[in-house]
Order: structure tokens, then C-alpha cells, then sequence
């Protein structure tokens, strides 16, 4: 019997554009980088023509289709609805010849349906979404064809293989979202003079950045030693939630920044909140924190709960005073033991683990698709 033969090219797929901020489109660079650093070619093909952003990547990085931002499961996906560009996505992945083509969201419109429909090559789908939702459950029939096109699946969390297999009947073996710890600890700790809270996230209502502004007024109306808020990211909400911070120069909207000022963001915060309501299938942005050794507080979501295991303070989600109570336990609780133990538990969920996984996972693919081909 011969052996599959070893996995030299892979072509990532992303429905959402990189150009815009997310966790699919952070798992895709990170998952680009390390399998390049492991002597594999890498293609990631994405929507926004119009991006022309450099990204830190080797990868190959193509862009297909005109951006829409389009409502999904409480959120805003940027994806493309262009047939054109699912036609010109298989142009470039046939052109390639990869050994395997990596599906994130596979059923998300609309990049990846022609590859994954023609199945010309080892197919790996990796579900991200937790929640249905009504377009979901309309659109089954198709997804359930889709799906037989599909030779291994895998799913982020124990939520996200649920949905996935209510909406289109795949059993996704459960890997995690993986990251590159190493990187988080790349810049110094820089100390600020005030307290400083950091949020991390798309600006939209599932987030939970309301909450978090609300905590910081109770405690700062207390005129105890303030706290400063530093919101990084943006979305439908910011204009609404720079109201309700109004003129309190205690609460600073940078926008979208860069990975780099984002992870030197996570070593000048005292501490990290997480204060989204619903919707997560799992919490990266947690672990980023504790591999960057800053403390940690979650609203106690499922997905969450689920990141955190002891190493983050939990709140009850959408409860700003809960938060604030929170925020000072953790601020009490930031010894090096504490961090420490976090960090450790944060490299569970390291990039290199997960490709070590993925690189069986194309392996089996291709043996699966060569059987059915």
C-alpha cells in the first residue's frame, strides 16, 4: 500500500475579509504563518478586491469580489455575495494545486462554494460559528449538499461542533482556536501611571462595551483611585458608545489598530475585560491576555467559561456593577503565581500545537479523498 504522499501546499480559505478585523480572519494569518515557518506553501484566498494591505504573512494572499457587510448571527460579516468571485477563487486555487484546501467557515458566503462544490482537492471545513440562527436553518438543504463535499471536519468548540451539525449534519471532530503565544511577550511591560482597562472587539451591542463603560463610571464616581477604559476596535456601536462615554476623558476609542499595537496594548493594561453578553463561541482574546500576562476578566458566557477554565474573574454578563466588582478582584490578584499559571494555561491553545493537529488532519483528508476519488 503506498503512502499518502506529504503535505507541501495549503490553501487557507476566509469568507470575511482580513482587511477588516475578526477572530476567523486572526486564526487564518496566524495558521499562515506557522505552516510557512514549517516549509509549507501557503495560499489564503479572501473577499475586498480594493484591499491592498500588506499583511505579516509569507503566504500567498489573494483578494476576490466587492466587500458587503452583511448581518450574521448578532454581528456584521465582511464577505462578498459575488458569483464572479467564487469563479475567480477556484481560478486561483486550481492554479495552485494545493494537496489541501482549509474551509474556515465554509458555508459562509461566498468565496469558497465553487472549490468546494468542483472538490478537486483534500476538503478541511473548520467551523467557527455557535448559533443558528433563521438564515441558517433556511438555507440547510443546500448546506447539507455542500457538506458531502467535505472529507474531514473540525470545529473550534464543543458549541460550534453543535451547530454545525444541527444545520448541516457533519459530526466536526474539536480541535480549539490556536494562537502564536510567543508573540504575546515579544515587547516590554509598559506600566501606566493610571489604572488602565483594556477592550479588545468589533463595537456592536453583543460585545458588551456598554457594560464596560458603565463599570468604570460606578467605580470612578466614587472618586476613589480612577480607572482608566481603552477601546480598541470599531463597528456599528462606536458613535452610540462615545455618547455614553461623553466627555469623560477616562475612556479612550483608539479604532482598528494593528496586531502589533494590540498585543502592546494587552502588556500595558493592568487588565484585560471581556464583557461580551452572547454569541462567542469561544474566548481567544482572553487567552492572548494571559499569554501576554495581564489578568483577566470574562462575562460568564459558555464560550467564555470554556477559554478561562479558573485562570480569569467571571461576571454576570451585561451586569456592570458585577463587572466592577470584578475588576477590583482581579486588580487585587495580578501576583506572579497568578499570571504565571495563566499563561501556562493559555499555551494549551498554542498555534504550533494546533498545526501539529492540522497536519494530521490534511493527512487524513487526502487519504479520504483519494479513496472517494
Amino acid at each position: 500500500m503506498t503512502s499518502t504522499p506529504e503535505i507541501r501546499r495549503v490553501t487557507l480559505i476566509s469568507p470575511y475579509a482580513l482587511s477588516v478585523f475578526g477572530g476567523v480572519q486572526e486564526q487564518v494569518l496566524s495558521m499562515s504563518r506557522e505552516l510557512s515557518r514549517r516549509g509549507h506553501e501557503v495560499q489564503i484566498i479572501a473577499p475586498d478586491v480594493t484591499d491592498v494591505t500588506h499583511y505579516d504573512t509569507p503566504a500567498r494572499v489573494e483578494r476576490v469580489g466587492r466587500l458587503l457587510s452583511v448581518p450574521a448571527n448578532g454581528s456584521r460579516a465582511p464577505l462578498t455575495l459575488s458569483a464572479h468571485a467564487s469563479r475567480v477563487a477556484l481560478e486561483l486555487v486550481t492554479a495552485f494545486s494545493p494537496d489541501v484546501v482549509h474551509f474556515h467557515e465554509p458555508f459562509a458566503p461566498r468565496v469558497g462554494w465553487r472549490t468546494l462544490r468542483a472538490h478537486g482537492y483534500a476538503s478541511v471545513a473548520t467551523f467557527h460559528r455557535s448559533g443558528e440562527g433563521l438564515a441558517v436553518s433556511l438555507a440547510a438543504p443546500l448546506l447539507r449538499r455542500l457538506a458531502t463535499n467535505l472529507d474531514v471536519c473540525t470545529a473550534v468548540s464543543v458549541m460550534a461542533a453543535s451547530t454545525a451539525h444541527a444545520s448541516c449534519g457533519v459530526v466536526p471532530r474539536v480541535l480549539f482556536n490556536g494562537f502564536e503565544t510567543r508573540r504575546f511577550v515579544e515587547f516590554a511591560r509598559e506600566p501606566q501611571e493610571v489604572t488602565t482597562l483594556v477592550v479588545v472587539g468589533r463595537l456592536e451591542a453583543r460585545k458588551g462595551v456598554a457594560t464596560a463603560i458603565a463599570a468604570l463610571r460606578i467605580h470612578n464616581d466614587r472618586q476613589e483611585r480612577p480607572w482608566r477604559l481603552v477601546v480598541i476596535g470599531d463597528g456599528p456601536q462606536r458613535a452610540s458608545l462615545v455618547q455614553a462615554a461623553g466627555v469623560d476623558d477616562a475612556v479612550r476609542f483608539l479604532g482598528s489598530v494593528s496586531d502589533e499595537e494590540k498585543r502592546r496594548w494587552y502588556r500595558r493594561a493592568d487588565v484585560v475585560i471581556a464583557p461580551a453578553t452572547h454569541g462567542e463561541s469561544f474566548g481567544l482574546i482572553l487567552l492572548e491576555a494571559m499569554a501576554s500576562e495581564t489578568r483577566v476578566v470574562a462575562s460568564g458566557i459558555p464560550g467564555y467559561r470554556e477559554a478561562a477554565g479558573t485562570h480569569a474573574v467571571l461576571f454576570d454578563a451585561g451586569q456592570s456593577d458585577d463587572l466592577e466588582r470584578a475588576i477590583d478582584v482581579a486588580l487585587a490578584s495580578r501576583d506572579g503565581t497568578t499570571l504565571a499559571s495563566a499563561r501556562e494555561h493559555a499555551e494549551n491553545w498554542s498555534m504550533r500545537r494546533l498545526v501539529d493537529d492540522y497536519l494530521a488532519v490534511y493527512q487524513a483528508a487526502r487519504e479520504q479523498f483519494a479513496v472517494l476519488g
